[in-house]
């Protein structure tokens, strides 16, 4: 992904842009970074990760829920009516409560790259565009106004052609698209749409979790645990994390469906092994179990599901986007993970993570480039920059600077102690 731009979407009033795109920094700190940090693709260079910091609601989750809107919309359209529903503009100004949100993003599909963007409400799709980009110059291939296509590129994207000729449409009739799906994930379903197609898969490459877990994540980490390599790759991962889990497997059970004939008849519990020690002979290396979900902690819990993605991250090339990314985390541990995105481990996989732990603030970890801020102004819209941009900064100081209020996105707390002097 090169760059992801959004606008009128909950706290964000004007259009910014997320840019993983390598900026031209000089200093010696900075570039001593750029071989672990940085990658080449297409004559261009990207950045592997991306840190965000601001103080509590200033935007930070908000920035992740329009990277998770662009990409459901994108992706189930065509099926979910009810998916435009994740819409909210920005409410503070009756300039924007009635306008729709803007989404586009940026992006590298194998060797071609493309722009891609749309403006949506919670009701419907009011517009929608897709180019191919090489170098500075751009061919459009769609432009899509309403329900119609105001301009269709006929000799460089014929798919879409095809479509219209299928559709039998006629000069007068150009309000042929469902208000509620987009043009490109509709074509995606036609085996001869293969620009789209691809366009689309590598929409699903993209994943979005919470530093705070859901069902979703925990299923997908217990199901990677059945395919030998990433069942080693994650033990691997908790073993080098401190947590003691020497092992994990499933024990099968069978369920009571005496009251509920509709429930399963087995159900897998996921159990951790540890040692045992004291009184026991250790040379044989005694393990006992634990149920996993019961016994270890939420941080285990939480790097246990990371774990499972982060296969997927280096050794797929998929992208994580990753909220709250250190809420369970020890400072440590999260420093440790942020290092590995940002090594030679990682060829081009790219990482955007929200978070608060000023121990990430270090010019020996991330260039200035990879730091970027959301901050609130006096009307409560939400803007983003980066350490980059900030005229001035110098020196190792970043996270004390930080926590001073130099770089803003911080919060301005009041005492609490005057709550209780009366």
């Amino acid at each position: 992904m090169q760059d992801f731009s959004f606008g009128n979407f909950r706290s964000f009033k004007e259009i910014q842009t997320l840019s993983l795109t390598k900026a031209k920094l000089t200093s010696k700190k900075d570039k001593a970074l750029e071989p672990t940090n940085t990658f080449a693709h297409l004559k261009e260079s990207f950045l592997k990760s991306k840190v965000l910091y601001g103080a509590n609601a200033s935007g930070k989750s908000n920035l992740i829920k329009a990277l998770s809107v662009f990409l459901k919309i994108t992706t189930q359209s065509a099926k979910d009516e009810k998916v435009l529903e994740h819409i909210n503009s920005f409410r503070l100004s009756g300039d924007t409560m009635e306008q729709p949100s803007f989404f586009q993003m940026i992006f590298g599909v194998g060797e071609n790259k493309y722009r891609y963007g749309f403006q949506a409400s919670d009701k419907a799709i009011h517009s929608e565009w897709l180019y191919e980009r090489k170098g500075k110059k751009e061919t459009c291939y769609f432009i899509r106004e309403q329900q119609g296509l105001s301009y269709l590129n006929e000799s460089f994207f014929k798919e879409g052609d095809i479509y219209m000729g299928l559709a039998q449409q006629k000069d007068g009739n150009k309000d042929f698209l469902f208000p509620t799906s987009l043009f490109l994930k509709m074509l995606a379903s036609f085996p001869f749409a293969k620009t789209s197609k691809s366009i689309m898969e590598g929409f699903e490459q993209i994943k979005v979790l919470s530093g705070l877990g859901d069902p979703t994540m925990t299923a997908y980490a217990r199901e990677a645990l059945r395919v030998p390599q990433k069942k080693s790759f994650i033990l691997e991962i908790l073993k080098r994390a401190d947590t003691s889990v020497e092992k994990l497997g499933f024990l099968e059970l069978n369920n009571d469906t005496s009251e509920n004939a509709e429930a399963p008849k087995k159900r897998s519990v996921l159990l951790s092994a540890k040692k045992l020690h004291g009184g026991v002979d250790e040379d044989k290396i005694p393990l006992s179990l634990f149920a996993f979900d019961e016994y270890e902690s939420e941080g285990t819990q939480r790097l246990f599901e990371y774990a499972a993605y982060l296969y997927d991250a280096f050794y797929e090339g998929k992208i994580l986007i990753i909220d709250q990314f250190d809420a369970q985390l020890h400072p440590l541990l999260a420093k440790k993970l942020v290092a590995l995105f940002n090594s030679t481990a990682n060829k081009q996989s790219q990482f955007i993570l929200a978070t608060n732990n000023p121990l990430l603030l270090s010019d020996k970890l991330l260039r200035r480039d990879q730091i970027s801020f959301v901050e609130k102004d006096k009307e409560d819209c939400s803007h983003l920059y980066t350490l980059a941009e900030i005229a001035g900064v110098k020196g190792d100081n970043h996270q004390s600077d930080y926590l001073l209020g130099k770089y803003g996105a911080t919060p301005i707390v009041g005492d609490f102690n005057e709550l209780f002097e009366n």
